[in-house]
């Protein structure tokens, strides 16, 4: 691994800082790769002390962070002054949280940090501060982009158990029907076979691909799109030698044996894709933006503001998502 991991502050009303702390905590018994979050350090010196934690902290510099990681929390200052207390937010929030995210993806980008992880942010706090995007994955494709073209962004939730990537993300079940294309299921697939090629050390990534309707459309009598738009997809990628088979069934694609015969099932649809990683792997989900030219692993879930500043975040996640990043960093190119 070329540096330390970019943690992000997340929410700073959230679960981020509180399950930073925690993973820090546990760094040696669980052989974490060096880390640092990028935040206030009063800020979190606050939270640590609401919490009951004798953690140490270090501001420092991402060059810094690694030798600091074994006696303290490194903090790398964005410039930005968080004030939220647990689980409310105010008005210093969107900032703190934007600015750490553009700062992990600069530090990625320049070679001080290794791979980008991010805590957990508030959209509805984001919006009310102007924030355009629909989440995470759609701004970092435009950081990525750093004034040019931005690249397609694909959300993969990652587990030992089960990979699964949405075609289209985060969207109304009416608007990801009319976005839908043979098109955008092929350029999504292809994506995810790169990445899983380079990053996750797969030389032949097999793809399950869903069918979009109930029983992927009883050849026609439940709607055409399964018929029109996914089987053509299904063709164009196999003929580019790729292991994609479809359109599946997507009640009987996640069960334990079916599992076994993919990489990653590419589904049409967020909840076609979500329900079934959060009720198989909920603790230890990861997600991964692919299509970036940064590595960028999240915790699957939210800020659980009705939680922050307890004691009672799980940093199960988190610390997935840490590991994750740095294994997708040690096999990058």
């Amino acid at each position: 691994m070329a540096g330390p991991l970019a943690l992000t502050s997340g929410e700073p009303a959230g679960i981020g800082p509180d399950i930073t702390l925690a993973a820090w905590q546990r760094r040696n018994d669980l052989n974490l790769p060096p880390f640092y979050l990028l935040g206030d350090r009063a800020f979190i010196a606050e939270r640590t002390k609401a919490l009951g934690l004798a953690v140490e902290l270090a501001e420092v510099s991402p060059e810094e962070a690694t030798a600091a990681f074994a006696r303290a929390l490194p903090i790398v200052a964005t410039g930005k002054v968080a004030t939220a207390r647990p689980g409310e937010p105010d008005e210093t929030s969107a900032d703190a949280a934007l600015a750490s995210i553009r700062q992990a993806v600069a530090d990625v980008r320049s070679g001080r940090a290794s791979a980008v992880v991010t805590n957990p942010i508030a959209k509805n706090v984001l919006y009310r501060a102007g924030f355009r995007h629909p989440g995470h994955t759609e701004y970092l494709a435009e950081l990525a982009a750093n004034g040019g073209r931005a690249p397609q962004p694909v959300m993969m939730l990652w587990s030992p158990t089960l990979a699964v990537v949405p075609v289209t993300i985060h969207l109304s079940v009416r608007e990801a029907l009319a976005q839908l294309s043979t098109d955008l299921i092929v350029s999504t697939a292809r994506i995810v076979v790169s990445d899983m090629r380079a990053r996750f050390g797969l030389a032949n990534p097999r793809l399950a691909i869903s069918g979009l309707n109930p029983h992927a459309g009883e050849d026609g009598t439940l709607g055409m799109e399964d018929v029109e738009i996914v089987a053509p997809a299904v063709e164009i990628l196999r003929s580019e030698g790729i292991a994609a088979r479809g359109p599946l069934p997507a009640d009987t694609m996640f069960h334990d044996a079916a599992r076994k015969t993919y990489d990653c099932a590419i589904c049409m649809y967020h909840d076609q894709a979500l329900i079934p990683i959060k009720t198989v792997a909920f603790e230890d989900a990861v997600n991964v933006t692919l299509g970036l030219p940064f590595i960028r692993t999240s915790p699957d879930h939210g800020t659980a503001f009705d939680i922050a500043g307890s004691g009672k975040a799980n940093p199960s996640s988190l610390i997935a998502a840490i590991r994750l990043a740095a294994r997708m960093a040690a096999a990058a190119p």
